[in-house]
């Protein structure tokens, strides 16, 4: 059986994760939403992207310890070593993370219960975070494993909310409930209803807007700790000035001009969320 689906409304796809009973993420999940990234990457009609969980209170409760202890195993048997001089390649999760922050259409992480280590990492390569309000555990707790967060967990999370905060939290291995998260940064609303609900409002907001534009801000922010300042502005005025002569901007800017001629046109509510 599948564990991931995908279902389009409108301009949005739909991704659920489902892994029963536990909802655990694995070397499948990986190769499965590998696959549908590349769909998504091809899909010209996709603006969007939202991932959730399809059962009830659980986004992703964690990768699957079971099978990284079977791993653990077979390393250890072979005597192996690892050091920093040689960085270990790649592996399909870390790469399907990469193009979720590198793709130009926004990710929405609808976290509709617990998510726990290489699920919340995966909400961490996102774009935009919501939360379900409840008893849930949401975080990086792998140091009470005796391990670390091994997807990008580390540099994503320390990016959001700064080394102290990122420090306390992994070293201690403290989970967070919802509304801890959005305090703390690692999202941005605390949702008491349907989150799905919620991101299906928000993707429609994006997705009405100007793919392009929406891809060059993504790109501009989510480079921002890959740039030099003077890169990073130089790229701005080079990408702003690729939307002042696209003819989505053209006719939006023209609409509004001429509205301009009269302050209270409502053309002016364009400029507003």
């Amino acid at each position: 059986m599948a564990q991931l689906s995908l279902t389009r409304e409108n301009h949005i796809a739909i991704v659920k994760f489902r892994n029963p009973p536990m909802n655990f993420m694995d070397d499948k999940t990986e190769a499965e939403l590998d696959a549908m990234l590349g769909e998504i990457e091809q899909d010209a009609e996709i603006r969007v992207v939202i991932l959730t969980g399809a059962e009830p209170n659980v986004f992703i409760r964690h990768y699957d310890v079971g099978l990284l202890f079977e791993r653990s195993k077979a390393m250890a048997e072979r005597g192996l070593k690892f050091d920093p001089a040689r960085p270990v390649p790649e592996a399909p999760i870390h790469r399907c993370y990469s193009r979720i922050e590198a793709m130009p259409k926004p990710f929405i992480a609808a976290i509709n219960g617990t998510a726990m280590g290489g699920g919340f990492e995966l909400a961490l390569a996102c774009d935009i975070r919501i939360v379900k309000d409840g008893p849930y555990d949401l975080g990086l707790p792998e140091v009470n494993l005796g391990i670390l967060p091994g997807a990008g967990g580390t540099q994503r999370m320390t990016r959001l909310i700064g080394k102290a905060k990122a420090l306390e939290l992994m070293l201690l291995g403290r989970t967070l409930s919802p509304r801890e998260a959005v305090a703390m940064g690692l999202a941005s609303q605390c949702i008491e209803g349907d989150v799905l609900e919620r991101a299906l409002e928000i993707a429609g907001l994006l997705a009405a807007r100007s793919s392009k534009a929406v891809g060059h801000i993504k790109d501009l922010i989510q480079g921002v700790d890959n740039r030099v300042p003077e890169e990073g502005f130089a790229r701005e005025r080079t990408l702003f000035c690729d939307l002042m002569v696209d003819e989505r901007g053209l006719t939006e800017m023209g609409d509004m001009a001429a509205g301009m001629r009269d302050i209270k046109d409502p053309a002016l509510d364009r400029f507003k969320f």
